[in-house]
């Protein structure tokens, strides 16, 4: 049986999180799935892997809840099983009840419903997003919702990319005006599977920003849609075993190692072990590396 990840999420408000959290953790444990879910009482955000059986049960009994009816799965290809027949893209199963399931910082200011997120950007499908940028030309603006690092490998062709270690430095970026200048723009926001966008086009939005998109269901559901031929280019970066995937043969290798220069997709942790930050490596350059804020201090 060949393995699979199942990537997901949705807004909708919960009303006892841990008790969700339990009915989730002995699911998966019942299934025999690894991964990592996020709960609070805005939704549920997941990424979880095992055979394909396993999975299709656990889409079947999670849609069984009442508020989880409307969840959109996205599957993915996943490294292999072990002989227990677990994920080896997981070193186990982690449910969670946080503040937040996307980590801005920012609980305050989200607001959810039966129907998701409250004022956020317009969704566009991948067709849709072709259809804006033919009509609009250089005037759309992709501006990339993930962490900095992970756009080193691959990203929209022009986009804009934030100077952001993580997800929590989002708000102090968006507040120091550098993007003012956006807010009269078609801005479309894009991350891996959708969700950042959800809350980052809604701050946008409040923020000023006038006319702000987000792409449905994130690169991965683009790169399903267009694999190599569309406006994406080089690696996506995943937060699993298998740290980076691409939509098919023949992908752009974008990215270049920070010490000799080869062109290579391959990520490392910073040496500092208390940077977040992944480094572009190549594999005959070592296993660590100094991202750019930690340079400096090494010379």
């Amino acid at each position: 049986m060949p393995a699979k990840i199942l990537l997901y999420y949705l807004f909708t408000p919960i009303a006892d999180p841990e008790a969700v959290r339990l009915w989730q953790r002995d699911l998966c444990e019942l299934l025999g799935l690894r991964g990592r879910i996020l709960l609070s009482k805005d939704g549920i955000n997941g990424t979880v892997g095992g055979d394909m059986d396993a999975l299709k049960r656990y889409i079947r009994k999670t849609k069984d809840y009442a508020p989880f009816a409307r969840i959109e799965f996205k599957w993915s290809s996943g490294s292999g099983l072990d002989a227990e027949g677990r994920s080896l893209d997981f070193p186990r199963m982690s449910v969670k009840v946080r503040d937040e399931i996307v980590s801005f910082g920012a609980p305050g200011e989200l607001r959810v419903d039966e129907d998701g997120v409250v004022g956020g950007g317009t969704h566009l499908t991948p067709g849709a997003l072709h259809k804006l940028v033919e009509e609009r030309g250089d005037e759309v603006v992709f501006f990339d919702g993930r962490n900095g690092f992970e756009a080193a490998i691959g990203r929209f062709k022009n986009a804009v990319v934030p100077d952001v270690a993580t997800t929590r430095d989002f708000i102090a970026e968006l507040d120091s005006g550098r993007y003012d200048d956006l807010k009269g723009k078609p801005v479309v926001t894009y991350c891996t599977g959708g969700i950042r966008c959800e809350v980052l086009s809604s701050l946008m939005t409040a923020r000023g920003f006038g006319e702000v998109y987000q792409l449905d269901g994130g690169i991965v559901r683009y790169g399903e849609t267009f694999g190599n031929t569309g406006l994406w280019e080089g690696s996506l970066y995943v937060f699993d075993g298998r740290e980076s995937m691409t939509f098919g043969s023949g992908a752009a290798v974008i990215s270049q190692c920070t010490s000799c220069g080869t062109a290579t997709d391959r990520m490392v942790d910073c040496v500092d072990d208390a940077c977040q930050v992944r480094v572009v490596l190549c594999g005959g350059c070592g296993d660590s590396a100094p991202c750019a804020r930690h340079a400096d201090a090494l010379v």
